[in-house]
């Protein structure tokens, strides 16, 4: 089994790494080529593609200008579990986890990226600000889905080829995991589903429900799940599957 996760745009590199273990992408000449169309924009012209601040856009302004392919750890560049740093990645505390956690989180878990397209969790990565989403014209299409075409899917198809399960588990926004051509996969997606109970009822929160995603990947990693039979112990933080509301595909984990 396979899970998918967002990137998140806040980013850690000042935390000591707990371990020296590091991959690199496969897709590095393709982000190149995409740094090298950020780079032909100024921070005014990185505001208006993505909405940024002054103060981010000049900030990312000088990730795009100093940008290299990552070739070992260093202040500029790190594994990208440990670097990314949002609610997805408060839920999962990579830097909690013990060694051989790490080992099978990085055989087990895909990070799909706008500059990156996908990258395991041990791959180095340097700082950057590119959501999937963005409208970057490129040299195959007007936005980054175009960019990317079918290389995403045949990673993972790649990936889950050397397991047993051939589960997919979309533990991904619906913006990213929308850069996955659904119908080429071969294996069966599963999409869990949280909610938590505020105003006498059940209701998707977005900040708890990417929390609650880190969770579940914490809980697959540590009890060596490998099959979506092992879903419906989820119970971290006070979550509890749900018989009633849950299907094949998406099981539903209730909060109260």
């Amino acid at each position: 089994m396979i899970t998918l996760l967002s990137p998140a745009k806040t980013l850690d590199y000042e935390t000591p790494l707990p371990v020296q273990d590091f991959s690199v992408s496969g897709n590095l000449g393709k982000s190149e080529e995409l740094i090298g169309e950020l780079r032909k924009k100024d921070p005014q012209g990185l505001s208006d593609l993505m909405g940024l601040s002054e103060k981010l856009a000049n900030l990312n302004f000088e990730r795009n200008m100093n940008w290299e392919r990552p070739v070992s750890p260093s202040e500029d560049s790190r594994q990208a579990i440990f670097a990314f740093k949002g609610d997805v990645y408060t839920g999962l505390s990579a830097y909690s986890l013990k060694n051989a956690d790490i080992k099978f989180l990085d055989k087990h878990v895909r990070i799909l990226s706008g500059l990156y397209g996908i990258l395991k969790p041990l791959d180095l990565m340097s700082p950057y600000r590119l959501e999937m989403g963005t409208k970057l014209r490129n040299t195959n299409g007007k936005d980054l889905y175009e960019f990317w075409g079918t290389d995403i899917t045949e990673s993972i198809n790649e990936s889950i080829s050397t397991h047993k399960n051939k589960t997919i588990l979309n533990l991904a926004s619906v913006e990213y995991f929308s850069s996955v051509k659904q119908s080429s996969l071969k294996g069966n997606v599963v999409s869990p589903v949280f909610k938590d109970y505020k105003n006498g009822n059940y209701k998707i929160i977005s900040f708890y429900a990417k929390k609650a995603r880190g969770l579940m990947t914490r809980f697959l990693v540590e009890n060596r799940i490998n099959s979506p039979d092992g879903l419906s112990d989820f119970d971290y933080d006070g979550y509890k599957y749900s018989k009633s509301e849950s299907t094949d595909q998406n099981p539903v984990f209730l909060r109260k």
